[in-house]
Formats: structure tokens, sequence, C-alpha cells
């Protein structure tokens, strides 16, 4: 019997993370996440791994299984549960952080928690979670015990030796593993390209406690919501220097009320003040944690960043502390966030110019560590863009992997008979769009953006009487975006679109009409300056 795993998404992008396991025609999917969009995807909200080739067999999904709460490991399970309602098992925490968005939607899940190093058997899937060491608790790495012998996933991890929490990623169990004989790793590249060892997350918590402590004024500190063990080590600063703090955005309010419900984050009550109420206090004995370490248009940094913030407004003399580095393709947004920052006179502290930052995965020696712990036989690197997935893959023939397969979204591994053979582009696995609440495979809609963003819009205005072609009211030509001498070129436009109206056989239709002056307008601006705006025609029926 074959076993197969494609994939759905990470495998050439940071985020979207998401594969299928299928044993005995039926389906697991393993991690189900999200990306950040990019620059060039204009008004696109978030990407989401393309679901069509499982809902075509959705009675043969079986479950969902999931390494974390990150989301990027569970930001799109929501919009799969919509389709195809079928059992979660994760950790406590990450079927948790993934309920409360689940639920948001109108879905009533069934979500599973399941402790580590303990065996689940559903369907034709035997699986079980082994623990890591990554920047939310209760990360794992999935064991799936198959009939072509077992296939480890590692999850996000890193070998950290004084993890927050005090649970290191659990080595012994993955070499058990090893001896008994591992068939398949797939393996996170993340830091691939990094060499030597990720420092501990622990060396970020000295560093802001001396930061918190050296505050005059008020201290707002910015982080991944998800990322539980540096909220800790903020909170630990905060209190330790005696300051009544708030929690700011969303995300940051939902998360650190799950993760203090499961004894995951701890803090006195007796310290937490509303927002409203933070700002009665004197600013030096307060602080403020929240969402906006991506430069995310609307989160609560960057709208204190740009003095949109209804309860916040920075002064100088206030401590900003970014706890992270851009994930890649948000580089221009972080940066953007910082200059407004600075420009309010507060000082600015970021991963890129303090110690503010330690990554969640591992770096080269660590996963060299990580692949001779687990000894397989065959290796295919996951969660990274192209370049990371083939630094991964060299690591693993540096330690004598006897089969190292690179691959990319869209691509099966086919396990069978000892075999191991890769399927190329055998699935779909295109990006599909969040836009607002519409989601979809939204391509035509980005080039239009795009499109807009490049060369602008012009507007032509026309009153014409549909029997006898007579102009009653224009041509009248506006522009916005187009880049040259707006009166010549509407002067040339509007001359253009007369003579071709003029030209038409009357009476017509007013969609021969609009085609007519859409075309000519066209036509006229690419001729006069090498662009093609979006044209918009406005037919007034006289």
């Amino acid at each position: 019997m074959s076993v197969k795993v494609g994939f759905l998404g990470g495998l050439g992008e940071i985020g979207r993370n998401c594969a299928v396991v299928e044993i005995d025609g039926e389906l697991a999917l393993l991690d189900c996440g999200i990306m950040f969009p990019e620059d060039d995807m204009l008004g696109v909200d978030l990407v989401l791994p393309d679901f069509s080739s499982l809902l075509d067999r959705v009675d043969d999904i079986a479950c969902v299984v999931l390494t974390h709460g990150h989301e990027d490991h569970v930001g799109s399970l929501a919009y799969f549960l919509r389709e195809a309602n079928v059992p979660v098992f994760g950790s406590e925490l990450a079927v948790a952080l993934a309920r409360n968005r689940v639920e948001e939607i109108g879905v009533d899940p069934d979500m599973r928690a399941v402790e580590t190093n303990e065996w689940v058997e559903h369907g034709p899937f035997r699986f079980t979670f082994v623990r890591v060491a990554h920047s939310v608790p209760q990360a794992t790495g999935v064991v799936f015990d198959t009939p072509e012998g077992l296939i480890v996933h590692s999850g996000d991890y890193k070998l950290d030796p004084t993890p927050i929490d005090g649970q290191p990623t659990d080595l012994s169990t993955f070499a058990g593993f090893g001896r008994q004989g591992v068939r398949l790793l797939l393996a996170d590249s993340t830091n691939a390209e990094v060499p030597g060892f990720v420092e501990s997350e622990a060396s970020v918590g000295r560093e802001i406690r001396d930061l918190v402590g050296r505050a005059d004024g008020r201290v707002i500190l910015a982080c991944f919501a998800s990322h539980i063990h540096r909220v800790q080590q903020v909170l630990d600063a905060v209190v330790g220097a005696g300051r009544k703090f708030a929690f700011l955005g969303r995300s940051m309010v939902r998360n650190t009320e799950i993760a203090k419900n499961l004894g995951l984050l701890d803090y006195p009550d007796e310290m937490v003040e509303d927002i409203k109420d933070l700002a009665d206090l004197d600013p030096a004995e307060t602080a403020v944690i929240c969402t906006g370490s991506q430069g995310e248009p609307f989160a609560a940094l960057s709208l204190m960043a740009s003095g949109q913030h209804r309860s916040i407004k920075l002064d100088p003399g206030d401590t900003v502390i970014i706890s992270a580095t851009p994930i890649p393709g948000n580089e221009t947004k972080v940066s953007r966030v910082i200059n407004n920052l600075v420009g309010t006179g507060a000082d600015v502290y970021h991963g890129r110019n303090t110690h503010v930052h330690v990554s969640g995965h591992a770096a080269q020696d660590e996963i060299k560590t990580f692949i001779n712990v687990v000894r397989p036989q065959a290796f295919v690197p996951v969660h990274g863009e192209r370049r990371h997935l083939y630094a991964n893959a060299k690591l693993a023939k540096e330690v004598g992997v006897p089969q190292v397969e690179v691959c990319v979204d869209g691509d099966v591994v086919v396990l069978d008979n000892g075999d191991l053979t890769v399927k190329r582009t055998a699935i779909p696995a295109g990006y599909v769009y969040l836009d607002g609440v519409d989601i979809g495979d939204v391509e035509d809609v980005l080039r239009d953006r795009r499109h807009l963003a490049d060369d602008g819009v012009l507007i032509v205005t026309l009153g014409v009487d549909m029997a006898s072609g007579e102009i009653v009211i224009g041509p009248d030509v506006d522009s916005h975006g187009v880049r040259d001498d707006a009166v010549a070129l509407h002067e040339r436009v509007a001359e253009a679109v007369t003579s071709a109206v003029g030209g038409l056989d009357w009476p017509a239709d007013l969609d021969t009409v609009r085609r007519r002056v859409r075309n000519t307008a066209s036509r006229s601006v690419k001729k006069q300056i090498n662009s093609r705006p979006v044209v918009i025609p406005v037919i007034i029926e006289v």
C-alpha cells in the first residue's frame, strides 16, 4: 500500500504551511496556515492554500493535524473547516488558538487536544506528537506510523538549551524513532542559511528588562500575539519595573487570555489596566503590550506611529520596543512604521539595532544535530523559500542522508514498496486570496489593481443622443495617477473620443458606445505617453 505526502503550501514561501498525507485512500491535512500578502498583492488581506484537490474528495478527508498554534500553521483552518468540518488534533494551546478563529465564522469545530508521546489512531492514521522548543508553548513535531515506515515532521523547532518554559526539544524521543528507523524526515528550513546555533529565547529577556528599567517615559512593546514566550518575558520586565500595563490589539487580548487560562502565561491581575484608564496614570509607570510588529496598516503600533490611535498618542521620551524582525515581504511596511515612530520623538528599539529578538527556528548546526538524531533514510526540506529549501537539502547531504529531494508546492512524495519517488506539480497549489470577506483566485483583480497603481485611471464622461449620435454633454475627461501634462492629454483624448463616437452607425446600443469610448481613449493615451491607465467610460443616455 503506497503512502503519499503532498504539499499545498510552505515550500517556496514563508508561511502558508500545509501538507496532506494519504493512506489507504484517506487524507489527513498537516497544518493549515496563512501567508501575509506581498507588496504587489494590492488589497489582499491574507493568502491561503488551494484546498480544491482536497475538497474534490471531501468524503476522503479524515482529520487535520496541527504542529503548533502560529498563524502560518493554523490561520486558514477556519476557511478549510467551513468546507470540511473534520476532527482537528493538536496540543491544548494549538487547538485553543485555532478554535477562536474557527468559531468566529460560525463553524462548530471538533477540536481534540492531545498530550505529547500519546499515540492517536484515527481511520488509517496512527500518529503521535513530540515536544519541540519554539517561540510558542506546546509546539510539536509529528510522527506518522505508516505502512511504508515512520514519517517524521519536525514542525517549527530549535534546540534551545534554556527555553522559557523549561521544555527543550525532546531529542531522546526523536532518537528513539531514529533507532527504529525513519523512512522520511520533513524538516523546517527557515534558518538553513544561518551558521551555528540560534541564541536562546532567554537572552532576549535580559535586554528587554534593561530597556524597560532605563525608560523614563511610557513603554510600548510590540510582538506577535501568538509569541507567548516573548510576551511572558515582556510581562516579566514590565511587572518587575513596577509598571501597570494594558494589552492592545484584538489578537493580543485574545491570545493572552487563552494562554493565561491554560496556565501558560503568568502575571498578576492587579497590574492590568484598561487602555483608557492607563492614559490617566503617570506615563513613567505604565506600559502597553500590543500588536503591529510587522507593520500591519491597522494594527495598534502602526496607528500610534501615524498619530491615528484613539487611545495612545506617542510623546518624546516614550520608549518603543519592536521585539521582532520583518517577515520577508514586510520589510518596507516595517521600515515605514519605524520611521514614523522615530518622527514622534520616541526612542525606538527593534531587532536590527538592539538584541530584542531571536529566531524560533533552528540554524545550521542545530539542523545537522537534529538530522543526525533522527537518522532518516530520506529527507525533504519544508517551510521556507526556495533558497532555504536548497540550503537545508545541502545540510542533509553533508550529514549523509541517502536520499534528499527538494520539492515545491504542488509536488507529491510517493512511498511505495521501499521506493521514494516525487510526482512534480501533481496537485493544485496556487495562491488563494482573502480579499476582505471574499475568498478566491483573484489574479484578474490583482492585475487591475497593479495596473491602477502603475498607470492610473482615466474617466471619460459623455452625454449622447442614442438615436442620432449627437454628443450633448462632453466629452469630459479626468484622470488620477496618469503621469503627464493632464490638460493637454485630456484635450487630445476628448478629440479622439468625439471623432470615434461620430464614426459609429446610429442608432447604437449602450455597450457599443462604452466599448468604443474605452478603446479609443486607451489607444490615445498609449500613443501619447506610452501608458495604459484603466479607462472608465461614463455614458449618459440623452
